[in-house]
């Protein structure tokens, strides 16, 4: 590999570099966790992909409060021991 090959960016590393600047340079943080998003459905199984999950979750614990995030995680647990109950009858 040559070193232009190595330096140059990736597409993924190109959307999760816009999506970190819109984070970090621009504090927009809509936008940033919505470019997040945006990189790990058009690049799923990449270290951007991994990267951008890490920040969008930064965003969410930085912005709902704690309360909130666990009344949403036990609604959803709730809901997939529904699922699972009728997917599965005995």
């Amino acid at each position: 590999m040559n070193m232009k090959t190595r330096t140059e960016l990736t597409v993924a590393g190109r959307d999760y570099a816009t999506a970190y600047a819109a984070h970090y340079a621009a504090h927009d943080l809509p936008t940033a966790l919505k470019l997040y998003l945006e990189v790990i459905a058009s690049h799923p199984g990449t270290r951007d992909a991994f990267n951008a999950r890490s920040q969008a979750r930064n965003i969410i614990r930085a912005t709902v409060p704690e309360k909130e995030l666990m009344d949403a995680h036990v609604a959803l647990a709730f809901t997939h021991f529904e699922q699972k109950r009728n997917s599965n009858p005995a």
